[in-house]
Formats: C-alpha cells, sequence, structure tokens
C-alpha cells in the first residue's frame, strides 16, 4: 500500500514531523487481532525530493506492507491504531492518494 500526502499550509511543520512518526509508527502500535503482535512488515516514508516536477501538489510518500490481504483490510477497517491516526491526521492533510499493489504483479 502507498499513501501520498499534501499537507494544508495552514498545519504547523512540527505537528507535520509528529504526524508522520506517528504513521511510521503505525508499524509497531497495529497489533494483529489474534496474536497481539506488530503484523505490519515494513513501513517506510519520506518528503518529496524528487526534480521531475510531477508530484502534483503530493509532499510525503509512505510505502506500508503486509504479509497478506487479510491483514490489509484488519488495517484499513478495523485496526484501533490505524482508525485513531486517521482521524488525527484528517484535519492537517488537504490531499490524500493511496495505491495498493502486489509486488510483481501486473
Amino acid at each position: 500500500m502507498s499513501c501520498c500526502l499534501n499537507s494544508s499550509q495552514s498545519t504547523k511543520p512540527e505537528t507535520v514531523q509528529e504526524l508522520c512518526h506517528k504513521k511510521l509508527a503505525l508499524k509497531s502500535n497495529c497489533l494483529h487481532p489474534t496474536t497481539n503482535e506488530p503484523y505490519v512488515k515494513t513501513a517506510v516514508g519520506g518528503k518529496d525530493n524528487s526534480p521531475e516536477g510531477a508530484q502534483a501538489g503530493i509532499t510525503y510518500g509512505f510505502v506500508v506492507e503486509f504479509a497478506n490481504d487479510e491483514d490489509r483490510q484488519y488495517y484499513l477497517e478495523k485496526d484501533p491504531a490505524h482508525i485513531e491516526f486517521k482521524a488525527a491526521v484528517a484535519p492537517a492533510v488537504t490531499r490524500a492518494q493511496v495505491i495498493d499493489f502486489v509486488s510483481g504483479v501486473f
């Protein structure tokens, strides 16, 4: 899953930093409903630094990897940590774009 965001111009830089760190912390904070262990395989992200000029207003990108579709669905629909994060980030974001993919499947 790839998630790209653009923060509101009224959002303070320190708030953006905090929210980005919270997004990456979901790797540890999202717990599997049966094992109670973290289930996000990888989570990486950062601020755009592309010189290509094709960002279309997106300034931050994140990639989150799951072992299977079931884990992804739980993350999207039921995980309390992710639901809390979405509520916290919503006021600070003016645009979000998400793309899900399976590596190597075209």
